[in-house]
């Protein structure tokens, strides 16, 4: 399939649950021979930048959510604006599609596609339809989910729901899975993960409940991404401590972690989680407990009643965490029990899905 004259614009949110997908998705896309270009704001920007491949468009929006009244009328002019420069970026860069990939960033994006009669498709990874997708699921072409299970369709928008799975990077999905058959006295070597900004309570509570591993006997390594401020502390402590440890802030090589790792301790954002079931890594979900909507949790429960996953809620890490580490190192078939659960899941077919949509987008 070879579109060399077709352009597709991607517009997305800042965090990284908007923004890997998107950048996974503009990657598939160039192989396909689309013009492709990417616009975000100023938070996504920095992730992105650096992938030279990627022609970036810089459109700062607004959320209307956060904030007293005065940011919140603020906000409806920033949003007013951003709207009306994306009238004029569409009309020079004429795309013959639009992906929304969620965030408030794509809203005003996706709104000027419909002022434009250019068709446009929202994408949802979660299981609670976020706001910018329902305020824009009206006037979408299509929208794209990772889950036919998603909460907040109105029944009369159910005919343009699309299961094409998670979009994520093509080398995750095809990583090599590591079976884990560590012999019970070897170690467990557990991958702790905060989302793209990181997760400062991780640096915080968990190398309490490490030292109680290391008091306990429980021979485990460690690979932790924390906030660049908590290296030293960190470096300190897991030395003193005598753990086997590497840190790390931010990293676009996360796979280089997966081949190592036994289990995982993330939140439970859908790209991260996403990641981690294609490479059939059990987990441990601690939910951010101040994401929109609660949506975190809503991702979390629906795992754990799959198997696929074990859920601490962020205020019981320092009295549950221990224990169920406990567990596994003395049982450590409890983790094959969950990976061969995990084996059911597969988004192998996502990019084959997309392009079977768009296709049929291009064709009617």
């Amino acid at each position: 399939m070879i579109y060399k004259n077709k352009k597709i614009l991607i517009t997305t949110g800042g965090t990284g649950g908007h923004i890997f997908p998107a950048y996974s998705l503009a990657k598939h896309l160039i192989k396909k021979k689309f013009l492709v270009e990417i616009m975000t704001d100023k938070r996504g920007l920095k992730y992105l930048e650096k992938f030279k491949e990627l022609k970036i468009i810089l459109n700062n929006s607004a959320s209307i959510y956060k904030g007293n009244r005065l940011n919140k009328i603020l906000s409806f002019f920033i949003i007013v604006f951003s709207f009306l420069k994306s009238l004029l970026i569409l009309l020079k860069k004429k795309p013959s599609l639009v992906f929304g990939m969620g965030g408030y960033s794509s809203f005003p994006v996706c709104m000027a596609a419909k002022v434009l009669r250019i068709p446009f498709i929202i994408y949802e990874n979660n299981l609670l339809l976020g706001k910018s997708n329902k305020y824009l699921l009206p006037f979408a072409y299509k929208l794209f989910v990772a889950y036919p299970e998603l909460e907040g369709i109105g029944s009369k928008y159910k005919k343009k729901l699309v299961k094409v799975g998670n979009i994520i990077r093509e080398e995750i999905l095809n990583h090599k899975i590591k079976k884990n058959q560590n012999p019970i006295n070897e170690s467990i070597a557990i991958l702790i993960l905060g989302g793209s900004q990181a997760a400062k309570i991780f640096g915080e509570q968990l190398p309490l409940v490490f030292e109680k591993c290391v008091l306990n006997n429980l021979n485990i390594k460690l690979y932790q991404q924390c906030v660049p401020s908590q290296n030293d502390k960190l470096n300190r402590l897991y030395k003193s401590l005598n753990i086997e440890f590497e840190l790390f802030n931010f990293t676009d090589n996360i796979i280089n972690y997966f081949s190592k790792t036994d289990l995982a301790i993330t939140r439970s954002g859908a790209s991260i989680i996403a990641e981690l079931l294609n490479c059939k890594i059990p987990f441990v979900a601690i939910p951010y407990p101040h994401a929109a909507e609660n949506h975190q949790e809503k991702n979390a429960i629906y795992f754990k009643n799959k198997g696929y996953n074990f859920l601490i809620n962020e205020k019981e890490i320092s009295s549950e965490l221990f224990p169920l580490i406990k567990e596994i190192y003395k049982d450590k078939k409890i983790l094959k029990e969950i990976s061969d659960k995990q084996n059911i899941h597969s988004d192998k077919k996502v990019f084959e899905k997309i392009d079977s949509e768009i296709l049929n987008i291009f064709n009617d």
